[in-house]
This record gives structure tokens, sequence and C-alpha cells, in this order.
């Protein structure tokens, strides 16, 4: 996947776009908050304090992030990482919606960073999907 550089340089994108090494250090920092979080919302699971449905939006937030990375460089699919990325904006807030309880909403401390950073993602990777049509 390491020569998707050419092709995403290529892309047409809004002036506002960062830098590789700006995404890459916000994603050093949103990462272990990341984690934080989701270890957060285990233990509360395994001691019954949040249903075990709370793993629902936590699994498939993890797993459309991951998932991200290939469908956009290593598939190259604009439209697909679109929508891919509105997956991850939404399951981010039903998993903050679904820890905002008594006893949990500080869980949603370390996910407030990463919600403000997807959608700025969100809003990016649109803006570079409609420029890139046809």
């Amino acid at each position: 996947m390491n020569d998707y550089r050419p092709w995403y340089d290529a892309l047409a994108k809004p002036a506002w776009t960062p830098q590789s090494a700006t995404i890459g250090t916000i994603w050093g920092v949103i990462y272990p908050l990341i984690a934080v979080a989701a270890v957060a919302t285990g233990v509360k699971v395994v001691r019954s304090d949040l249903s075990k449905w709370v793993l629902v939006p936590l699994a498939l937030n993890l797993v459309s992030n991951v998932a991200f990375t290939t469908i956009l460089f290593g598939m190259r699919n604009l439209q697909l990482a679109a929508a891919d990325i509105l997956v991850v904006l939404a399951t981010i807030v039903w998993w903050m919606l679904e820890v905002w309880r008594p006893g949990s909403v500080w869980i949603v401390v370390p996910l407030a960073p990463y919600l403000v950073w997807v959608s700025t993602a969100t809003v990016l990777q649109v803006a570079i999907t409609l420029a890139n049509r046809g």
C-alpha cells in the first residue's frame, strides 16, 4: 500500500487539507484515547455497569475505522471511503450516547477529540470525493 502517495497527491483536494504528517500526529494522539475509552467500556460491561449492547457501536466503529485505510488507499475507492467514514462518525456518536450514563459519562471525554477529528475528516473525505467525481 506504499504506492498510494502519487495517486492521493494527484487528487483534487480542498486548500485546507492537512499535511500527511499532521494527520499522522493527530491519529497518534487519538488512537490511545480510543483505546482508553474502549477498555473502560469493556470494563464497565464486564462489571455489568453498561449493557453488553454498547459493544455493538464500539466494534462497528473499530472495524469501520480500520477498513477506511484499506478502502481509500488500497482499493482507491473514494465513494466507499466516504460511506465508510460516515459509519465511523455515526458509531462514535452512538457509542457516546450508549455510555452517557451516571458513572460512565467520563468515557465520553476521550471520545470527544475523536468525534471532532472524524467530523473534520468526514467533511474532508466528502469534499475530496465530490471534487474527484467522474
